[in-house]
């Protein structure tokens, strides 16, 4: 009787020996390839918010489609094709190229399509799809020095050469080619403009930019050097640890790549670039809207200074030590740092918080916090021109101190800084073009962005200078006849 039930028991775990690894391969598996904290956030919120730098035609610019402008470009379909896989929205959000991947590790977007190449210093903090296009490095050069540099790489040894921010032809300028001095900046189009002026003697650009660069404008040869040690993969970038997005990105790029969807997409780019509309039927609008968002990030960022401007002087003059120590530290700490770094740490460190500011509230924010730091120092300057005998009459009269500094001692400080404070207006509206690294699209965001897409890095700017001047010649002019009316009246 033990025995026959010994063997029974033996069959028994026999058979489940044989059935569980059968079990376990047909089971749906609840893992971190069906999900990952990174497409459960997309999924959740229903949006698929793509990071990019709209001034690198043809993968990405503005255009004005249907009276309408919008981001175009061959990545921008690719990302409408993601969007519609994840069965989820396109948001766009448009930055400087070299704030992408800090954009992307704050959780501020959630994959970034913008001809970025998969490189094994970026692979340490961003995971990457497959590649969706491979381009070789270019140099692009003016037409009339053509005999001078050529293909042979040590042609350029020693010369100035122009390198985008942060980007593989940067690097590729920097150990290829022979002794070059390596020019980098944020973008493009300043490089052309360097290029043009002569300032760097080559532009190293991926194929399809430098194509597009030398086909628009005769002036330009674009040389393929040799040897060339690089052929930039472009890719998707995506946060770290998120297999299960990767699985579905590079699903979207199989299918892409299966179905020549991007040979279309290309094509739908090319004939965006070189429509044939004028200029300012093109870009007009994008002046007008880059004009409207720096008199909006000005007028805050004022309303911003003169309000925590005149608290802070207050601390400053007042007795207490701590609250004086408080403003002090504030206004030299924020003196001493630049606006550039300011509105970085804004941005990006309100994210970090838990504050998901829009770059441009975070760049609103920035410039205020900065003004504040020297309208602190304008008013009070200004109440310490106010005699002391005004603060005594006053309070002789039974005004209490508060009553006496709003009713006698402010009014006329504001007399006597208004010309400081003139002047600290039209700087914030040209210092308003720093906050465009973050991508806040103020005048000289869109300028930089209709010279990536019109191909002219020079025009753009003469009219934005001319709007800048118009902008700070009227308030200016404003401003000198209030001081004009407020001294009748003092009068």
């Amino acid at each position: 009787m033990g025995n026959k039930l010994f063997k029974k028991i033996g069959v028994i775990l026999a058979t489940l020996g044989l059935l569980i690894p059968l079990l376990m391969a047909t089971a749906p598996v609840a893992s971190a390839q069906e999900t990952d904290p990174a497409l459960e956030k997309i999924q959740k919120k229903g949006t698929l918010v793509v990071g990019l730098s709209a001034d690198y035609a043809p993968f990405e610019f503005h255009s004005t489609v249907n009276g309408q402008d919008k981001i175009v470009g061959f990545d921008v379909s690719m990302a409408q094709q993601i969007a519609k896989d994840l069965g989820v929205k396109l948001v766009i959000k448009e930055m400087g190229f070299d704030g992408l991947i800090g954009a992307l590790q704050t959780g501020k977007i959630d994959i970034i399509i913008s001809g970025i190449v998969d490189t094994p210093e970026r692979q340490k903090v961003v995971d990457f799809s497959k590649p969706y296009l491979s381009s070789k490095q270019t140099v692009l050069i003016m037409k009339k020095n053509e005999k001078k540099f050529t293909n042979n790489i040590n042609s350029f040894d020693g010369q100035k050469i122009g390198a985008q921010r942060q980007t593989t032809q940067e690097t590729f300028a920097k150990n290829d080619i022979p002794n070059s001095k390596v020019v980098s900046l944020q973008k493009v189009p300043d490089l052309v403009s360097q290029l043009s002026a002569g300032k760097v003697n080559g532009v190293v650009l991926a194929s399809p930019i430098g194509e597009a660069y030398a086909q628009q404008n005769k002036a330009f040869k674009l040389i393929y050097p040799k040897p060339s040690s690089s052929e930039g993969s472009m890719a998707v970038a995506m946060p770290k640890n998120s297999p299960a997005l990767q699985a579905k990105i590079n699903a979207t790029i199989d299918d892409i790549k299966n179905t020549n969807k991007f040979e279309k997409f290309q094509k739908e780019a090319n004939k965006l670039m070189f429509a044939n509309d004028s200029f300012w039927a093109k870009y007009g609008n994008l002046f007008i809207k880059g004009t409207l968002y720096t008199l909006a990030l000005a007028a805050i960022a004022v309303i911003v200074g003169v309000g925590l401007g005149t608290v802070l002087a207050l601390m400053k003059l007042s007795r207490a030590f701590i609250l004086k120590a408080i403003a002090n530290i504030y206004v030299e700490y924020v003196r001493g740092t630049p606006l550039l770094v300011q509105a970085f740490m804004v941005f990006f460190g309100t994210q970090v918080i838990g504050l998901n500011l829009s770059a441009f509230a975070a760049g609103a924010l920035a410039m205020g916090l900065n003004s504040a730091a020297y309208v602190t120092e304008i008013i009070r300057s200004g109440i310490n021109s106010v005699s002391a005998g005004q603060m005594e009459a006053a309070r002789s009269l039974g005004l209490s101190n508060g009553k006496t500094m709003r009713y006698v001692i402010l009014p006329q400080a504001v007399k006597n800084i208004l010309p400081a404070l003139g002047n600290e207006f039209v700087t914030v509206i040209k210092e308003g073009s720093v906050v465009s690294v973050i991508g806040v699209g103020e005048l000289m965001f869109q300028t930089g962005v209709i010279q990536g897409a019109s191909f002219k890095p020079f025009f753009p700017l003469l009219i934005t200078s001319v709007i800048y001047f118009v902008l700070t010649f009227s308030i200016s002019r404003a401003l000198g006849f209030a001081e004009k009316r407020m001294a009748r009246s003092s009068r």
